[in-house]
Formats: structure tokens, sequence, C-alpha cells
């Protein structure tokens, strides 16, 4: 039986699962970089306008990010359920799934979007905003608020699609809103000489066009297969249930992020400065990588909704191989060009210094990002999302430990990133553990 193998490390230069994986995974690339590529883009225009305004951005960004970030239940949390429904032969149960899902993400949308508005200037001060600094960022959280909704929208729409095993028409989306969003703020910021606020307006025009554009694809799927299209109490709380783990899971993931930032940003300006740019870099690949954990949620939710657990086995196997050479690429390409890809996002000496520092972490840690996101996307496909979390919360708080203690010897944003080195390998070994042994294959999705 595939959960009594112990597996050998053994990969091969070819798979009869590199197709499936490949046609899911590569698209899926797209659709899972749009908000990152939106704040990259920005990252990059604003250093331009200046240090003051790129610090500003690095922590409004972290509070719009960890609102996304919270809430990937409704992308991660639909893709397996709707995944192995079709597998089972219940399509009209999946496009309900689907419908209900969007519902709740523009409802949560509107709500946190609100919750944000009131209190963005207090969270902004928790993380060591101040002055300058924190009318900036308040500024940029503000502005970028009404196309939070729509950011929902477009997640749960992706988690529709993906389940669907159709990772390409988010693909078209993703490159569509964020080629949109990069030609407007150009113009707005170098054409007209507009700041801060209009790089925040013109993400959320290209969010707007997304969300909508995802709407009517959903719409369309679930009228052809006769699911009801009006919002249901108990189907929306049936979601929310399910996607607590999810939820502890994210929490505990930008939790440690979200100090790490306040932490940079306690050591100095240049610090935070730096640290935005390599965490914007970090989390650009983290989720490229998250496109095979796309592809793992989708084809184990079908090959168990199928009942083939051992297919589900082998196809995982590869897809941590897979993850794992192209997480090695990209280090290797970050490490060689770490200082032109500082020089892309500021024109301040200092920062460019700190940012290459900073970037030969975010190098050396892609190979045990290529496993953990690999791992990730396998076992919530399979629904052991309870086991993700526990070990989740434990990653957090070994990086808090030593997070703390770079804030208590006055260390600096060197021995900071060495803590997010704790963070990935606390990750990462009890996740290859639970691969190995098998039991993820009798876990249910919600």
């Amino acid at each position: 039986m595939p959960s009594r193998e112990r597996p050998t490390w053994r990969p091969k230069l070819r798979s009869d699962f590199d197709r499936p994986i490949a046609t899911l995974a590569i698209p899926a690339f797209g659709s899972l970089v749009a908000e990152p590529l939106y704040v990259l883009a920005d990252t990059a225009v604003v250093g331009r306008i200046g240090t003051t305004e790129l610090a500003g951005l690095a922590l409004a960004s972290t509070v719009l990010l960890t609102a996304h970030a919270l809430l990937i239940f409704l992308a991660y949390g639909a893709t397996g359920p709707i995944a192995r429904m079709i597998g089972e032969g219940h399509t009209s149960r999946a496009a309900t799934r689907g419908v209900q899902g969007m519902w709740l993400a523009l409802i949560l949308g509107v709500a946190i979007a609100g919750l944000l508005a009131l209190f963005g200037d207090p969270l902004l001060r928790l993380l060591q905003a101040e002055g300058k600094v924190l009318d900036a960022a308040l500024l940029y959280l503000l502005v970028s608020l009404p196309g939070f909704p729509f950011l929902l929208l477009a997640l749960a729409g992706a988690g529709v699609l993906h389940g669907r095993q159709d990772t390409r028409t988010p693909l078209v989306i993703a490159i569509t809103s964020a080629l949109a969003n990069l030609v407007i703020e150009i113009v707005l910021v170098f054409g007209f000489g507009y700041g801060l606020g209009a790089s925040a307006l013109a993400t959320v025009i290209a969010q707007v066009g997304a969300g909508v554009a995802y709407v009517v694809l959903v719409r369309r799927w679930a009228r052809e297969n006769g699911a009801a299209m009006g919002p249901e109490r108990s189907s929306m709380i049936s979601i929310l249930k399910s996607g607590q783990a999810l939820v502890v899971r994210t929490a505990s993931l930008r939790g440690a992020l979200t100090f790490g930032a306040a932490v940079a940003a306690s050591i100095g300006t240049e610090e935070i400065a730096a640290h935005q740019v390599g965490l914007q870099v970090w989390f650009t690949l983290a989720l490229a990588l998250d496109a095979v954990a796309i592809a793992g949620q989708a084809l184990t939710g079908r090959y168990l909704g199928e009942g083939n657990p051992a297919v589900a086995w082998a196809a995982s196997r590869r897809m941590i191989e897979l993850d794992t050479v192209v997480a090695v690429v990209f280090g290797a390409l970050i490490a060689v060009f770490r200082e032109p890809i500082a020089g892309l996002f500021t024109d301040d000496a200092a920062v460019v210094s700190l940012t290459g520092l900073v970037l030969l972490h975010v190098a050396g840690q892609q190979p045990i990002n290529g496993v953990v996101f690999a791992l990730d996307g396998i076992l919530i496909g399979a629904g052991d999302l309870w086991f993700l979390a526990k070990w989740m919360v434990a990653a957090f708080v070994a990086f808090g430990a030593a997070a703390a203690a770079v804030i208590a010897t006055d260390a600096g944003l060197g021995w900071l990133w060495g803590a997010l080195w704790v963070f990935m390998i606390v990750r990462m070994v009890p996740l290859y553990w639970r691969w190995r042994s098998g039991r993820w294959l009798t876990a249910t999705t919600a």
C-alpha cells in the first residue's frame, strides 16, 4: 500500500506525471503572483520617488498582504474540495461550492476593508511607523482599500478554476491585470508626476478588473451546471469552518513575516527598505514555487476523489522533485544577480548594499522553500489541514524566539534573516516526515 511504502529519493529526468503537473503548475504561477507583482511594481516605482515613500509602502503592503494571506483559504480551501467533488462525479455540487465561496469573498472583502480603514493608523503604529513614514504608509493603505473586495473575489475565483483543473484562464487574467497596473502606474507617477497615492490607485484599478472577470467566469460555469446563484448562509458558514485550519496556518506565517518587518523597522529606515525589497522577492519566489503546490492541491484532490491513492502518492513524489529543482535554479539566479536586482528598486547606495546581503539569504533558502511548498500543496489537497496548521504555529514560535534575540542583542538585518532560516527548517522537517508516513492519503477534504 502507498501508506506503507518507504519512498526512495531517485528523481528521474522524465515522469508520466510531468505533463499533468506542468499543465497546471505553469499557468498557476501567473494567478499566484498577481498580488506580489502589483506590490513589486509599486516597490520599483515608489523606490524612485524616495526612501521615505518606499518605507511607507513596506509597512502598508505588510498590512495588506497579511490580510490577503489570512484569507488565502478562499482559494486553497476551494481547490481541493472542488477537485475531489468533480472526481467523484458531483459537478453541480462543486459549482455550488464555488458560488458560495465567491459570495463569502465579497462579504469578507467589504468588511475587512472597512476595518482596515478604521484601524489602519494604530496597526501601522504597531509596526513602528512614525512621522513621515507613517503618513506615507497610511496614504498608501487607504487608497488601496477599495480594491480589496475585488482582490478577494479574484482569489476565490482562482480557487474555483484551479479545482476544475483550469489554470490557464487565471494566468491570462493575472498577466492582463499586472500589465494594466504597471502601465497605469507609470503614466500616473512618471507621466503626470503624481506620488505614492497614484501608485496605489493603479493597483486598485487592476484589481477591480480581475475581480469582475472571475465573477463572470464562475457565474457562467455555475449556471451551466444548475448551481444556486444566491448566497446561502449555511454554506458560507461551512466554508468558514473548513477554512479554520488554513487561517491558523496562514496567520502564523504572516505573523512571522509581520513581526520580521517590525523588527527591521526598529533597526532603521534603510533596513526596513532593504527588508521590504528582499521580502517581496522572497514572497514572489515562494508563490512561484507554490505553483506546483496548486497542481498538488488539484491533482491530489482529483486522484483521491477517483479512489486512486497509489496514483496520488506517485504524483506527490514527482511534485517534490520538480519543485526542488526549480527552487535551486531560482536560488542560483538570485545569488548571481543580487546586485542588479537590488538596483532595480532604489538609487540609495546604502539600501542597495543591505538589499544585496538580504538577497543572499533569499537565494540560500530556496531549496528548502521548494520542498516545503510542494508538501504544503499535497497535504492541502488531501485535506490534512490541521497537521499543517499545528506545525506552522510551531515554526512561528521558533521564529519569534530567534527574532526576539535579534532585538535583545541589537543584532543587524542579516541576523533577522537568519531567524527566517529557522522558520523554514522547522516547517520542512515535520512536513517531510508526514509525507513519508503516507497518513495524508487517508485524510479528507472539507
